[in-house]
């Protein structure tokens, strides 16, 4: 089913599950895993304050030539003060709130993904998967993490592999194909009690995007900003 957005929606078969956006954090730790970077209070401030938001929103919001442009030369004339040699920091992906709202008492839910229509993506490129989310200091939960460049968010060329280093608690799981955009979703396994959401992740680890449009959640960078979030509840059966 679609979400109220519109771009896409997923839901199990027994209870809608709204969509929410990830919040972007940066920090200079090397993602090793969630866990070791849960402890990290730049990884936790970052995600609870929505600075990623307030900063890009404002930009997207702008006249798209000017709003581009200053972002783009701001990039460039950084890049020239520091050299051709940029250097790389972890980004990390949360959602705020130390719990989802959405509490399931199945440990075996069937989630049905829709995103054919979601704006500037070709969802030939693209599958729905299901990850363990980790809390972090009891104000967020990390969903993923990944090196990039320093200046990854300010940057509009897709040539940045988010996926090719990418760290995340994957759950495996049954994904059936039942049209462009569209498919069934469940768990190998009964799930255990705790945090998970249901992603869309590239089919290719080498697939190439835009950090402008990841922060900004546009095009086929919205595809790491879209998150379905639920909580398989202690009594879950």
């Amino acid at each position: 089913m679609a979400d109220a957005d519109g771009y896409a929606g997923a839901g199990c078969r027994f209870a809608g599950i709204p969509r929410e956006k990830t919040q972007l954090a940066e920090t200079k730790a090397k993602p090793q895993s969630l866990a070791s970077l849960s402890g990290d209070s730049a990884v936790s401030q970052g995600i609870q304050a929505g600075v990623n938001d307030a900063t890009w929103s404002a930009a997207s919001h702008m006249n798209n030539a000017v709003g581009g442009t200053a972002v783009q030369q701001g990039g460039s004339i950084l890049g020239g003060m520091l050299g051709s040699r940029k250097p790389t920091v972890t980004y990390v992906w949360g959602v705020p709130g130390p719990a989802s709202a959405n509490v399931l008492q199945t440990t075996t839910p069937k989630f049905s993904v829709n995103f054919a229509s979601a704006p500037g993506v070709n969802p030939s490129d693209f599958a729905p998967e299901i990850v363990r989310l980790t809390p972090a200091q009891n104000t967020c939960r990390l969903v993923g993490a990944t090196r990039g460049k320093e200046d990854a968010r300010s940057n509009d060329a897709a040539d940045w592999e988010i996926y090719s280093g990418f760290v995340e608690d994957r759950v495996a799981a049954n994904v059936q194909k039942t049209t462009e955009g569209q498919y069934e979703l469940t768990p190998q396994s009964p799930l255990y009690p705790g945090e998970y959401a249901v992603v869309l992740r590239p089919l290719s680890k080498n697939e190439k995007f835009s950090g402008g449009e990841v922060a900004r959640g546009q095009g086929a960078g919205m595809m790491f900003d879209t998150v379905w979030t639920f909580q398989v509840g202690e009594n879950a059966q």
